[in-house]
């Protein structure tokens, strides 16, 4: 994992590849506790018998699911210290290139896209793929923006 210690060092990473984090398997329970929050528990998600006999041989993992783990699986690639604080601040791009299925290991592969002064801070923007071992094709491709604040 790589530490970015403040604003000069964040400026920095403009342009950079920052790596791949570990791998971090996506379970049955994940999918269903998910499906629960998020009221979607579509068959081929949430129906592990029905989902063998599915087009994709098993449950898959919901595709915002694979989105909203982003923040977990750029903790192993990157930290930001010496700030007040960040938050995520949007995406402007996003697709799921092919399904994660249950069981498989997902991790991050990121690069820094760019990063902007903003009024108080930075904003960064991060060209993120989720990799899944074993496929060619990402569960998930985003470009993510988060602001930095000093």
């Amino acid at each position: 994992m790589r530490t970015i210690k403040g604003i000069e060092e964040l400026k920095q990473l403009a342009g950079q590849e920052l790596g791949s984090g570990d791998w971090h398997e996506v379970t049955q329970e994940q999918i269903n506790q998910f499906a629960d929050a998020t009221g979607d528990h579509q068959w081929i998600h949430t129906d592990v018998e029905r989902a063998k006999k599915g087009p994709f041989g098993g449950p898959i993992a919901h595709g915002y699911f694979t989105l909203s783990i982003i923040p977990v699986l750029l903790r192993d690639v990157m930290s930001v210290e010496g700030m007040r604080m960040g938050i995520n601040y949007g995406l402007n791009k996003l697709r799921f290139p092919a399904p994660v299925p249950i069981g498989s290991k997902i991790r991050a592969n990121v690069k820094c896209a760019s990063v902007e002064e903003v009024s108080g801070g930075l904003q960064g923007t991060f060209d993120v793929t989720v990799e899944v071992d074993g496929q060619d094709k990402p569960g998930c491709v985003a470009q993510v923006i988060y602001r930095y604040y000093n």
